[in-house]
């Protein structure tokens, strides 16, 4: 397993929830990296990403409230996420990638279930 994610469950809507990923491998710390997530009937949309250049990015709809970060030491992301709502329910996806010249190269972890109740 090349991207191993850790944390999810269930909380309250204006909980708090942490999601911890691992890149298996120093080469990951060339990749960006950073947090996807689908919710059902719904395409897959960027949360939060933290670029190996330091730049972080995130989706409209979790600024102010999502935090990403990243340590290039233990190769680990980690998606700090606070004011949780109902509507942040779905299957959290730990994602890098690396732009080569021939192409981009992906990484996808596993998946974990964020349930935020109302």
């Amino acid at each position: 397993v090349q991207l191993q994610a850790s944390g999810g469950g269930l909380v309250q809507a204006g909980g708090s929830m942490r999601l911890s990923c691992a890149g298996a491998g120093s080469s990951f710390r060339r990749y960006d990296m950073g947090w996807y997530r689908q919710a059902p009937g719904k395409q897959r949309e960027l949360v939060a990403m933290a670029s190996a250049d330091g730049t972080i990015t995130y989706a409209e709809a979790v600024k102010g409230r999502f935090t990403v970060s990243r340590d290039n030491a233990t190769i680990t992301v980690q998606l700090e996420m606070s004011g949780l709502r109902p509507d942040d329910t779905a299957v959290y996806l730990c994602h890098a990638r690396r732009i080569y010249a021939w192409g981009p190269d992906d990484y996808w972890g596993l998946g974990t279930q964020v349930t935020v109740s109302s």
